[in-house]
């Protein structure tokens, strides 16, 4: 089994909050946003890979 700890455990927490965050601002439907997050939370590094590659951004305001 694969453990992660330490500073490295650290850095993907605080991605894998970035990813739920940004998904939960994002402009999709509330079941992507859900089935998004699912993947995020239940596979912390490959699930936010697969995010930051294909996952929905949050919507950026109008400046």
């Amino acid at each position: 089994m694969f453990e992660v700890g330490g500073i490295f455990g650290f850095l993907i927490l605080v991605a894998d909050i970035w990813a739920v965050v940004s998904t939960i601002g994002s402009n999709r439907t509330t079941g992507t946003k859900v089935l998004w997050i699912l993947l995020i939370v239940v596979l912390p590094v490959l699930g936010w890979l697969i995010w930051l590659f294909a996952g929905p951004r949050a919507a950026k305001s109008a400046g």
